[in-house]
């Protein structure tokens, strides 16, 4: 599965590279892209339905005992250490923060984190506009608000293809003045209804320090 996990990397590793926010002399914020291009934080596409708030009950379950800090943002990530291994990179040029697997499952996770602050619901279109990129025919499988301990979140669920392999990416995008978090569960689309207790327990162990 070495494979797939590398196709999935090329993926995400556009999430990173969103571009970064400026102030023009006259006040109005633009995104800068890595191309030199820019464009105003106004004209990045929004959702074209008003995002729901999902009513359900969203917590931290009680096996999610071992915490994982970030170093970058005011994030937690709470995961259960019997089922799930994780790697701390060094690379600062690495697109995220920690990287997980289920142990010997084809279930993978990564926390993506930067100190630039976002708006929220930008964050989240901007994810799935990079995600095109790498993948053409992305498109939103589920998307809606919810209450993770406490915390407002976007819940994204998205699918894409790339060179014949079919994602599914499920996923936390949170964003407060200490910059955002993006904590992303992935696998082969076919196999996510075998994960899914596994993919919500591993969620919903997002917090953030008070």
């Amino acid at each position: 599965m070495k494979y797939f996990v590398i196709l999935a990397l090329v993926l995400f590793s556009t999430f990173a590279v969103a571009g970064k926010k400026a102030v023009t002399e006259n006040g109005d914020v633009v995104i800068l892209n890595d191309d030199g291009t820019w464009v105003y934080e106004s004209a990045i596409p929004q959702s074209e339905a008003e995002l729901q708030m999902n009513p359900g009950t969203f917590t931290k379950p009680d096996s999610a005992s071992f915490k994982i800090k970030s170093g970058k943002t005011d994030a937690n990530f709470w995961i259960n250490p019997k089922k799930w291994k994780f790697e701390k990179n060094q690379d600062g040029n690495a697109p995220s923060e920690y990287t997980f697997q289920l142990k010997g499952e084809d279930l993978y996770a990564m926390a993506i984190t930067e100190r630039l602050a976002m708006n929220l619901d930008s964050l989240a279109d901007q994810a799935l506009e990079n995600a095109k990129d790498a993948a053409p025919d992305t498109r939103i499988v589920k998307k809606e608000y919810r209450m993770v301990n406490g915390n407002k979140v976007i819940y994204l669920e998205m699918e894409g293809t790339i060179q014949g392999v079919k994602f599914r990416y499920l996923g936390y995008y949170h964003s407060n003045d200490a910059g955002v978090t993006q904590y992303l569960t992935y696998t082969g689309a076919n196999l996510v209804k075998d994960y899914q207790d596994e993919i919500d327990n591993f969620l919903n162990g997002f917090m953030v320090a008070k």
